[in-house]
């Protein structure tokens, strides 16, 4: 009731949950397709490419005099970068797809790094896009993250059967006349996207939990795509909202204590599901 109450008084707790509201709908779409497509790695591995575009677009900023070039520039850069790299290696080349992830998720972070180091001043800007603050979010925030949805969105209803034939069956897709290759390219793509733009925001390990941990629970209730899809954006919802009441009052991190709602409500379920199971299982060996 306190957080409630508060909401309606102060802006920043609006912005924060509007934000939260508006970064569950995209997570929640792209999440499930990552999650389907068993690619949550490649989430993980552009998330932590980001801070290598954002090293760069700084220095290049600060150092060479390109006013011009935001640091967001540079993540999108780096994000979409190493979204064709992966999927080029995982379509065409023989080399070990977790290699090549791993090799690029060190390397964009050790680029990060080292162009960090080499840019004079204080750079705490550039490590609030990596790690983020809910609670700091601007109006510009919200708006480029309510395009974000509304791409990703349009996306996901217009494409819907081909996301669907490369997320379960690519051989079936290509039967169809599907182009596999083109598809799963432009999911990898929109998957940049979602984690760079909202990275900004909430921070690279909260992106990862909230398009992984929704679809998760969401996966024990339906065993329908549009269903796990619609229900993952209201868990992510309920997550986001839930984690911003229980952090007000005692002053706790909200991206994380929203982290910490959604694992809870995962380990939940999954417990609760797997107890059910067991209980089928002994009926069934009973009644036999």
């Amino acid at each position: 009731m306190e957080f409630i109450r508060a909401v309606g008084h102060y802006t920043f707790l609006q912005y924060a949950l509007i934000t939260g509201l508006l970064v569950s709908v995209s997570c929640g779409i792209i999440g499930t397709y990552v999650i389907m497509r068993r690619i949550s790695y490649i989430a993980g591995g552009i998330a932590h490419c980001v801070l290598g575009g954002l090293g760069a677009a700084n220095y290049l900023n600060k150092v060479c005099g390109w006013s011009f070039l935001d640091p967001l520039y540079g993540a999108v850069a780096a994000a979409l970068l190493a979204a064709f790299i992966i999927g080029f290696v995982s379509i065409r080349a023989k080399e070990r797809e977790d290699t090549v992830i791993g090799a690029l998720w060190a390397l964009g972070m050790a680029v990060g790094v080292l162009f960090i180091s080499r840019t004079p001043g204080y750079n705490e800007d550039l490590m609030s896009y990596l790690f983020g603050n809910i609670l700091m979010v601007k109006t510009s925030d919200i708006l480029l993250i309510a395009t974000l949805d509304v791409v990703v969105a349009g996306a996901g209803l217009l494409l819907y059967n081909q996301f669907m034939g490369i997320c379960f069956d690519e051989e079936f897709a290509r039967v169809r006349g599907i182009n596999v290759e083109f598809y799963y390219l432009l999911l990898l793509c929109l998957t940049a996207l979602t984690v760079v733009l909202t990275v900004s925001v909430v921070g690279v390990i909260m992106v990862i939990a909230l398009l992984t941990l929704p679809v998760a629970v969401a996966g024990h209730f339906s065993g329908t795509l549009w269903k796990i899809m619609g229900l993952s954006v209201l868990l992510s919802m309920l997550f986001t909202t839930a984690g911003l009441a229980v952090s007000y009052s005692p002053n706790l991190p909200a991206g994380a204590t929203i982290i910490v709602v959604a694992g809870a409500c995962y380990l939940v379920v999954t417990a609760a599901s797997r107890l059910l199971r067991r209980r089928k299982i002994k009926r069934s060996d009973i009644s036999s």
